[in-house]
């Protein structure tokens, strides 16, 4: 994938987070991890590996935020997200 496919990702991915922030019975704190990369979109100066690792976390956070248990397919998402974010922050 390419820097700017990457960062149009991204972008599309916090618009979701900021759906799901925007809901009461969704826990905001679990965006928190994402918050503290200090990862944006437009921090185009940031390197693919920084973002590829911020769009893993967020992925993460989002498919928690949407699974009813780490057994549901969301929930099989974001465990997924996690090892990639991983690998992804061991490249950076």
């Amino acid at each position: 994938m390419h820097k700017d496919d990457l960062l149009e990702l991204h972008e599309q991915m916090v618009i979701i987070m900021e759906y799901f922030r925007s809901q009461e019975d969704v826990d905001s704190s679990l965006f928190d991890p994402y918050d503290e990369l200090s990862v944006e979109p437009s921090h185009v100066h940031k390197s693919k590996s920084e973002h590829k690792h911020a769009v893993f976390v967020l992925g993460n956070a989002l498919a928690t935020a949407m699974s009813e248990d780490e057994f549901s397919n969301a929930g099989r998402v974001g465990k997924r997200m996690e090892e990639l974010a991983n690998d992804a922050e061991s490249k950076i």
